[in-house]
């Protein structure tokens, strides 16, 4: 087994491991460069090869590439891992959920849009294989089905793979690579077009999906409904139903959260040099005075005043 670990000291190295490992893609922010998330790394069995990314980048997108380029050599099977993300590739847009598995082409611009924070696993599948491997000319782009037999097989087999930590010798591999590239035309779902998943969610389901893209976003300043209500091609009205079923609101909810997180950052001896406007822009607030009225109508008590009783009491218990 051959692994190469990159990509964990700021944008520039990951920006250089993406390329390396995945080909022309760029990289835009959704937070400020001190916030940004990039981990990736892949690992290599006899040819086959998987990268494994983690990131809460707000684009990763790559321009139109023709085959007769040198940057056209893979097929790519996504698994998400977790969190929730958009591809896009050829004018057609999938949701990525926990679980999902795609495939993409190297050929062709395509995007990458996290919600938050993602985990993904591409498997590189040799273009030219998978070409000859399809009977028909069919985009080599889209959802891999989990109900038919095909594609539940490749679900498990991806899974196995990115569970597999003693690795596989040469035989195996080229065997793998064979039944991954084998079951991939009846494996995709273009027999009807994709759900996004605001469709395939309803009532407490989506709004804990819409809560978990608020937690995952909460850094963002420009975090708001009718941003929400687009990545989730929802009406901003059906977003407040959500959470007015529950007696809540959508603004409350975030700037609630907003608020316990700085809460518990004020509360850790381990950021105590840390200033507590410095804490309340991190997580998405803008206006250090707003901060602190919201801050004592929640908790009855200043930001300054938290922190020091919280930290005296864990210093006291401990």
């Amino acid at each position: 087994m051959r692994a190469q670990e990159v990509a964990r000291g700021g944008l520039e190295d990951w920006q250089t491991a993406l390329k390396e490992i995945c080909g022309s893609f760029e990289t835009q922010l959704a937070t400020s460069r001190s916030l940004f998330i990039g981990e990736i790394f892949s690992r290599s069995y006899f040819g086959l090869t998987m990268a494994h990314l983690r990131t809460n980048a707000g684009l990763i997108s790559r321009s139109s590439i023709k085959s007769d380029h040198g940057d056209d050599e893979h097929c790519f099977l996504i698994s998400q891992r977790s969190g929730f993300s958009r591809v896009t590739q050829g004018g057609v847009s999938i949701e990525m959920a926990p679980g999902d598995l795609l495939l993409m082409d190297s050929v062709g611009a395509c995007e990458i849009t996290p919600f938050g924070l993602i985990d993904h696993v591409s498997l590189h599948l040799p273009r030219c294989a998978v070409e000859l491997a399809f009977r028909s000319k069919q985009n080599k782009f889209g959802r891999i089905s989990s109900s038919r037999a095909s594609g539940k097989m490749l679900h498990v087999l991806m899974d196995q793979l990115c569970r597999e930590q003693s690795g596989v010798d040469q035989g195996e591999s080229e065997a793998l690579m064979s039944a991954f590239i084998s079951l991939l035309e009846p494996a995709l779902a273009h027999d009807r077009p994709d759900m996004d998943l605001s469709e395939k969610m309803h009532g407490a389901n989506l709004r804990s999906y819409v809560q978990k893209m608020i937690e995952d976003s909460l850094a963002e300043p420009n975090l708001n409904p009718t941003g929400l209500a687009g990545r989730l091609n929802i009406s901003v009205r059906h977003l407040y139903r959500l959470f007015e079923e529950q007696g809540d609101s959508v603004c409350r909810y975030i700037q609630r959260s907003r608020l316990e997180r700085s809460a518990d950052d004020l509360a850790n001896p381990g950021l105590k040099s840390e200033s507590i406007t410095s804490i309340a822009y991190k997580w998405g607030f803008t206006d250090s005075a707003h901060f602190s009225r919201s801050f004592k109508k929640h908790f009855e008590q200043s930001p300054k005043d938290y922190r020091a009783r919280r930290q005296e009491t864990m210093r006291v218990t401990h």
